[in-house]
């Protein structure tokens, strides 16, 4: 087993006593400045401030702002790269190189993440202060386990194999902070285990306030993340998901559906569909990623956007007749420039990516779902499908067509598991585009090979379709360039 206690690379290893506190008050708490894991945290206003940094990390990373719709929804069928960027264009035709430089941002930033919640893990136990009472420490750990597994989480489904680093380290010696990658199964395992511990010491909810128990990991995200990871692995665990999903549904939260357009107006933050959310309240704690895609009546600049809706993800909802997801998800408007996919001529209409809408110049208050309960009805019904209950399965589909005005699952639907595995991924596809799974969901399903393969997406430029010569190769990212070079024990993906 590769499982090494040690950071990525010398480079971050010596920033990160800097950075482990450089952080915003993302959960109205005042972070502390230029302490290290030797002489710093060693009283509860400092662990919180530590923790603080670890959650952070979800405002900082380009991943979780923008990146994770490049990675999963532009990567896949559901949209165009759209802007003028090189890099982009790679993600969207299937020919990321490793030295494309956004592997290297958010595998660093991820990894970053990472050490703060090691350094919270390993520091909280040696706190001794009257003011961090012993049921606070435990949830202080409980969300340090939490955060790490769903930065795992992160890594694993876009690299694969990756280097475990469960310890923060100080040393700069080559033959420690040189570890090689873990197999996918051992990197689920650290999920699992750290979710389990998670979901321990966690509670339900830390009181009345929405605003703080949607913003801080509860044993509902705790396990909802974990059915997550169980149904993703390689080898899918269904029982296993089934009964994490069922805590979630069984959880004193009270977690329940909501109107799908309420999810994303901006007006209805923390609701009780949401089980955990980006807290963005504005400058300077705003996100820059709608003003990358939001059209120019409501981002008021006139330059080309990116992440742009495809055709064949419009043509699925209107095959569906899904109006209501739809709306919420894509808006059309007439724009000064060229569309080489939907339209070769100035003034033609396209669409734009419309579940974040306002852009409010690059600081956005427009919030990312990182887990809520559509998605976890979805995986409950995935879960039954495995456990070959199939009946049950179209229940919790239904649940969800239902709140959009769509039909109950045909017969032919639930005929078999392969065909109730079909609808699943279908509905999935229209619940959740744009908020970063298609990729992964295409993976999960065993289709991404096919799906991408048998796309047919034409270039209006040339009248040719784009050839994305998609192979098993190409379901992971490669490894970041810089990283093989400092760390000859890491190789490179296939």
């Amino acid at each position: 087993m590769k499982k090494i206690n040690v950071k990525i690379n010398i480079a971050l290893s010596m920033a990160l006593g800097l950075c482990l506190v450089a952080c915003d008050d993302f959960l109205d708490l005042e972070p502390i400045s230029q302490e290290t894991t030797e002489v710093g945290y060693d009283n509860a206003g400092q662990i919180e401030a530590a923790l603080v940094g670890a959650y952070e990390s979800f405002q900082s990373s380009d991943y979780y702002a923008w990146d994770k719709i490049l990675f999963q929804d532009v990567r896949s069928d559901n949209h165009y790269a759209g802007g003028d960027n090189p890099e982009i264009f790679q993600l969207d035709w299937l020919t990321v190189t490793p030295t494309n430089s956004r592997l290297l941002t958010n595998w660093s930033n991820i990894y970053n993440a990472i050490a703060k919640a090691n350094v919270v893990l390993e520091r909280a136990p040696l706190v001794e202060d009257p003011q961090l009472t012993e049921e606070r420490r435990e949830q202080i750990l409980g969300e340090a386990y939490f955060l790490r597994a769903y930065h795992y989480y992160t890594l694993v489904t876009t690299w694969g194999q990756v280097p475990l680093v469960t310890e923060f380290v100080k040393s700069t010696d080559p033959d420690v902070i040189r570890p090689e990658k873990s197999t996918e199964d051992e990197v689920y395992d650290q999920i699992l285990s750290d979710l389990t511990m998670a979901i321990s010491m966690l509670p339900d909810t830390y009181g009345s306030d929405a605003s703080v128990n949607k913003a801080r990991a509860t044993a509902g995200a705790a396990n909802a993340l974990a059915a997550k990871a169980a149904l993703q692995r390689p080898t899918p665990d269904y029982q296993a998901a089934l009964d994490y999903i069922l805590a979630v549904e069984s959880s004193s939260a009270n977690y329940t559906l909501i109107d799908y357009a309420d999810l994303f107006d901006g007006a209805h933050y923390n609701n009780a569909e949401s089980i955990l959310e980006v807290q963005y309240i504005g400058a300077p704690e705003a996100t820059w990623g709608p003003q990358m895609h939001l059209p120019p009546s409501i981002s008021g600049d006139t330059w080309r956007k990116f992440t742009t809706p495809s055709h064949n993800l419009i043509d699925a909802y209107a095959a569906e007749g899904d109006v209501i997801r739809r709306d919420a998800t894509v808006l059309f408007e007439s724009v000064n420039w060229v569309d080489e996919y939907w339209g070769n001529a100035v003034g033609s209409s396209i669409p734009f990516a419309y579940k974040w809408k306002h852009a409010d110049g690059w600081a956005s208050t427009d919030r990312l779902h990182l887990l809520r309960l559509g998605d976890v009805v979805l995986l409950k019904a995935e879960a039954l499908t495995g456990l070959n209950r199939l009946g049950d399965a179209a229940t919790e589909v239904n649940r969800i067509r239902s709140r959009v005005n769509l039909p109950n699952l045909t017969v032919a639907d639930q005929a078999s598991q392969a065909s109730m595995r079909q609808a699943i991924l279908d509905e999935r596809r229209l619940e959740l585009a744009q908020e970063g799974q298609r990729w992964d969901d295409l993976v999960r399903f065993d289709q991404v090979v096919s799906v991408m393969n048998n796309l047919v997406e034409i270039d209006l430029r040339t009248g040719q379709p784009v050839e994305y010569n998609m192979d098993e190769s190409k379901i992971f990212v490669p490894i970041p360039q810089e990283e093989l070079d400092r760390n000859p024990n890491l190789t490179p993906n296939e």
